[in-house]
């Protein structure tokens, strides 16, 4: 993209940002609009990142730079008939808690938030904002691992999910946090900030989806703060429309004893970008990584993780998987940075990809950095087709070609899915699965 293209893209969104700035979410507080102007001179300083930069080498994004999607200055859900939808994508609401976002709005009529255990805190971002954003100061301040569209995302938040979960307390039920997006050329920023106090429990779905159709680009942030022995279980599942655009970013602090578990599930969006990042600040943290990306078509899926071993005895697992058919590429770039002093850190990474087509690609780069002596290290990746010798067995014992390739997929890819705890999310990955495989309906009789 040409320099003068670049500076129209920079223009159109510090554009955006001024025509609605007056209606954003706490446009009156002092410290969030020094935050978000802020944010914004870092976005237009350094702009989109290129394919020169080294963490974007094999993602471009000049097909979205190309776009003039535009920021909804009002609310108007109320305009799309959404309810049925919603019903559908919801998982069991008597076993939940539902909170659902319309084009980056959150929905009252929409939402089954239920009865929340006491001690926890549900709120959505915009009216905390409005009304108490003081107590968001401490989290919002923090440009922890922030890119250039965390900067952006920064700037032009509107809404979001805001959890915090007192000491000791534990929310049994998952927490659903539903994204719908409907109109075209929109441009949607959540942000969603989940905070576990000492000894706290609780598990989240952060769920996106999209009419499919309709183009449009959402750029979501998510910051977890987990404080001693705390526990958070986060479940990202990407569904957008396929001609969507969807980068993301999670991002984790850990105190001691505590444990995040992140399960990254990428299916839909022409471009999607997941960044997943998390640092162990003190000793004895804990985290396991899982992902799954489907992709076909022409899809392209990136996933950019980063796990920091500050403080000694930490422990690390993450098994991500690729599926790619049509002409469809994927990137993984896992790093594990094990620091000066993180004595006795157990780090385990790997990364295994599965070709079914000549035309799709995947590049992988596991990394290891490792600056302690008394660690327990190790990284790989592998990307190749369909095994011939597994092919020819189930062949000779009767199955046709198409079927075995189909059970043969199914059950690569069911190594992440089985990993997920929530049995409903579960079932749905499955059904998911099962219709995208060619004998997918004779393979779920008999399984």
């Amino acid at each position: 993209m040409s320099a003068l293209a670049r500076d129209r893209c920079l223009d159109h969104y510090v554009a955006d940002f001024a025509r609605i700035a007056d209606v954003l979410p706490g446009a009156q507080v002092p410290w969030l609009n020094q935050v978000r102007s802020g944010a914004l001179a870092r976005f237009a300083q350094t702009g989109f990142p290129t394919t020169r930069d080294e963490d974007w080498k094999y993602t471009s994004v000049a097909a979205l730079e190309r776009k003039n999607f535009a920021s909804l200055a009002t609310d108007d859900a109320s305009d799309v008939a959404v309810a049925a939808w919603v019903t559908n994508l919801a998982f069991d609401s008597q076993a939940g808690h539902l909170l659902v976002f319309i084009n980056g709005r959150y929905s009252a009529a929409l939402s089954l938030p239920g009865q929340l255990p006491f001690g926890v805190t549900l709120q959505s971002l915009a009216g905390m904002l409005d009304h108490t954003p003081d107590v968001l100061e401490p989290y919002l301040c923090d440009t922890h691992r922030q890119t250039a569209f965390g900067a952006l995302n920064t700037a032009l938040m509107m809404d979001g999910a805001c959890l915090r979960v007192q000491r000791d307390t534990m929310v049994e039920a998952p927490i659903h946090l539903l994204f719908l997006a409907t109109r075209a050329h929109a441009a949607i920023y959540p942000r969603n900030l989940i905070v576990a106090e000492r000894g706290a429990q609780a598990t989240v779905i952060e769920h996106y989806a999209g009419i499919d159709g309709v183009e449009y680009f959402t750029n979501a942030v998510t910051q977890v703060f987990t404080a001693d022995k705390a526990s958070i279980e986060h479940y990202k599942l990407q569904q957008e429309a396929t001609q969507a655009f969807h980068v993301a970013g999670i991002h984790a602090m850990q105190s001691r004893d505590s444990h995040l578990a992140s399960h990254s599930i990428s299916l839909g969006a022409a471009l999607a970008r997941n960044d997943i990042t998390t640092a162990f600040d003190a000793p004895g943290c804990g985290a396991t990584l899982n992902g799954l990306y489907l992709a076909n078509g022409r899809q392209h899926v990136d996933h950019h993780t980063r796990i920091d071993h500050h403080q000694p005895n930490g422990s690390s697992r993450e098994y991500y998987r690729g599926v790619l058919d049509g002409a469809a590429r994927a990137v993984f770039n896992g790093k594990v940075i094990v620091h000066p002093g993180a004595q006795k850190t157990d780090a385990h990474q790997a990364n295994h990809n599965l070709l079914l087509s000549r035309d799709a690609e995947i590049d992988t780069k596991p990394e290891l950095e490792i600056y302690a002596d008394d660690v327990k290290c190790t990284h790989g990746a592998t990307v190749g087709q369909l095994d011939d010798e597994q092919l020819f067995y189930l062949r000779s014992r009767g199955v046709e070609e198409t079927m075995a390739r189909s059970l043969l997929v199914h059950a690569f890819a069911h190594d992440v899915i089985e990993r997920i705890r929530i049995a409903p999310l579960r079932a749905r990955l499955e059904q998911i699965l099962f219709a995208r495989l060619p004998q997918g309906e004779r393979i779920r009789e008999l399984t």
